[in-house]
């Protein structure tokens, strides 16, 4: 008999699902503190969670026999994912069980902020009659923006559409055959701030995004631009939307989420009627409640007691003699796709990976699912070992590969193949020793890169002082170098060279860096 604990409330039919299965056993304890759950969950083979329970690694230290652990629901930062995997723990959630309703909530935040339904609900029920105070604005024919075109995103273009607004996308990876199927207009991202009437985001919370919308962005913004987030806390930066709206550059916006949550109830946002809010009500309808509590109950049922790994977003679906024995090309193959699609630009078309050496006697669809999950993960939060292919698919995305007993010098070698719009870029990786992935080519350029969490790719003319002018501004700025990588073609005068960095480089130096002499471009890539 397997047992498994819910510790967060969920749907009642999410719970029946347990209930039935022969060879399972369920508790319903929600409410625990820390230290409860800490006590009890030694007795369990299985955890099912929302996000009010953090799964710690003091928790799974105290869980001797967990197996796996549901996340009802797509978001899972509230689970010690890198501990459950050291431990073997599988962690599943389930993705688009809850996107047309975010999508909804983001379409009728917008209808409640343009016509002003809150504060008007608010007036009335102080006796007023406020008429005129609350003159709304029409959506009819109005430019929507959206920042990522991701599923919940979709949903939101073809809502809007039929409200017959203009729709126009920034997505680094949509394709214009997607783009023109959902009859929306790929833009830059400044084009994007300066045309859009109303701007909303629909991407992962990220290094890349985190306070993407700034004091900056909102500077190249129309006057009178309304926001909308429902995507995740800290996308916004709540201290420059406060100042934009109170400028009046900004005349009102929606939030669904904040940047820490619960947010403090003196959050200076909450003092303007320019904001509505909701508590994070975004997946939170009857209908999406009952898909991912069923959807997770059965996905664990299924793994308890048949083995079956479905939505895992720290494993692949293999067994565990391949898995052990691929498993330090499995990290390099993810590694590979989240350094490379920080290289590429524009829209990505096609995906081509070779396998080389004594990898091709293995099955590689695992290796496969891990490079499109690297490569897709920092735009579509969705993404997993499982799901990588079929969202691939979904954008439009042709992903091909090949096998080969050739590896030149090399015992294995995984070389990476993307074209989008702005051309083909290359990226071929190795594993050293047993556990050491590294990056031994970049388009013509040969080198040897570890890839750490902080590097900083530069695209230099090969000349005299640029290495020292690039070291000299690092330490002006207290940023130390862990390692460097050097690689040059001779017959052009260009050179590649990575830095490894203890910290993080800061924009502000970053642009210093890029206005250095004989820098054609650069990149801050964090893996």
């Amino acid at each position: 008999m397997k047992k498994v604990l819910v510790s967060d409330t969920m749907s009642e039919l999410g719970v029946e699902v347990f209930q039935r299965t022969e060879g399972i056993e369920v508790d319903v304890k929600v409410g625990l503190s820390s230290e409860e759950l800490k006590s009890i969950i030694k007795d369990y083979d299985g955890l099912a969670v929302r996000s009010a329970t953090k799964v710690t690694k003091e928790i799974l230290a105290a869980a001797d026999k967990l197996k796996v652990i549901g996340r009802a629901g797509s978001g899972t930062d509230n689970i010690d994912k890198e501990e459950a995997t050291k431990r073997g723990i599988v962690v599943m959630n389930t993705p688009g069980g809850n996107t047309i309703t975010t999508g909804e909530h983001t379409i009728a935040m917008l209808m409640s902020l343009l016509r002003n339904i809150p504060q008007a609900t608010a007036s009335m029920k102080a006796k007023k009659w406020e008429k005129k105070k609350f003159e709304g604005t029409e959506v009819y024919q109005k430019t929507l923006g959206l920042i990522g075109m991701g599923k919940i995103g979709s949903v939101v273009a073809e809502r809007a559409r039929g409200l017959q607004m203009n729709v126009i996308v920034y997505d680094p990876f949509i394709t214009p055959k997607l783009a023109e199927r959902l009859g929306v207009e790929i833009v830059s991202l400044d084009e994007l701030y300066a045309r859009a009437d109303f701007i909303t985001v629909h991407t992962p919370k990220n290094k890349e995004t985190e306070n993407l919308i700034n004091k900056n962005a909102f500077a190249k913004m129309k006057t009178g631009v309304r926001i909308l987030n429902c995507a995740r806390g800290g996308i916004v930066s709540e201290s420059d939307l406060y100042d934009a709206i109170k400028s009046g550059k900004v005349a009102g916006a929606a939030l669904d989420v904040f940047g820490k949550e619960p947010p403090p109830a003196d959050l200076p946002l909450f003092e303007l009627d320019e904001v509505i809010c909701t508590p994070h009500l975004g997946a939170s309808t009857e209908e999406a409640q009952i898909n991912v509590a069923v959807a997770v109950a059965d996905q664990m049922a299924d793994y308890l007691l048949n083995g079956t790994i479905r939505n895992a977003v720290n494993v692949p679906s293999v067994s565990g003699e391949v898995l052990a024995e691929l498993s330090p090309y499995l990290s390099l193959a993810e590694r590979m796709g989240s350094f490379q699609s920080q290289l590429i630009s524009g829209a990505l078309e096609e995906v081509n990976i070779e396998y080389s050496g004594s990898l091709v006697d293995h099955d590689l669809k695992p290796l496969t699912m891990f490079l499109i999950k690297g490569l897709l993960a920092n735009i579509d939060e969705d993404v997993n070992f499982v799901n990588a292919l079929s969202i691939a698919n979904e954008r439009g995305i042709k992903v091909v590969d090949a096998k080969t007993s050739e590896a030149g010098d090399f015992t294995n070698l995984i070389t990476l193949k993307t074209k989008s719009a702005d051309g083909e870029t290359i990226v071929a990786g190795t594993v050293f020793g047993k556990h050491d992935p590294r990056v031994v080519r970049i388009n013509d350029f040969r080198l040897e890169i570890m890839l750490e969490q902080n590097l900083l790719l530069f695209h230099t003319y090969d000349e005299p002082g640029v290495i020292g002018n690039i070291g000299t501004a690092l330490g002006k700025n207290k940023i130390n170098i862990s390692r460097m990588q050097f690689g040059r073609k001779e017959k052009t005068g260009e050179a590649l060279v990575i830095l490894g960095l203890d910290g993080q480089c800061s924009d502000e130096v970053f642009g210093m860096l890029k206005g250095l002499p004989h820098i054609i471009s650069a990149k801050k890539i964090q893996i």
